[in-house]
């Protein structure tokens, strides 16, 4: 394993989650619906205090899947690879975290398929960005 290519690919996708996250998740639509349910959500204050141990936990998160994806790489497009892998973790979070919230919340089902989109296409191309940066050693 190469594990500079590993840091840096987690620290690239950390960074392009997060841009992703912040532009997808400001759309005036995706916006509304969650303020729908302020009784749920923290207020965007509440938020931002919280948000330092959020990117923590992410970079964290984005390390874990950066080693998945040396561990299962076997060569091939590494677009390709990382697209795939993406898609996997894609289905995964939405049947883990976005389906789990919808159950266990008091959300709408507009606000569950919005997340699904929008965490979907952001999962595959956090796997697009690890397949593209990490190169085995």
């Amino acid at each position: 394993m190469n594990y500079t290519r590993i840091a840096l690919a987690a620290l690239v996708s950390f960074a392009a989650y997060f841009v992703v996250g912040g532009l997808t998740f400001t759309i005036p639509s995706f916006r509304n619906e969650f303020l729908k349910y302020s009784a749920v959500y923290r207020p965007k204050q509440g938020q931002l205090s919280h948000m330092p141990a959020g990117m923590v936990a992410m970079f964290v998160a984005m390390l874990a899947l950066a080693v998945l994806y040396a561990m299962l790489y076997r060569g091939g497009p590494r677009l390709f690879e990382g697209a795939r892998f993406g898609a996997l973790i894609a289905v995964f979070f939405v049947g883990t975290f976005v389906v789990h919230n919808y159950v266990n919340l008091n959300i709408g089902l507009k606000l569950t398929l919005q997340q699904a989109i929008a965490y979907s296409a952001e999962w595959i191309l956090v796997g697009m960005i690890i397949g593209l940066v990490y190169k085995p050693a």
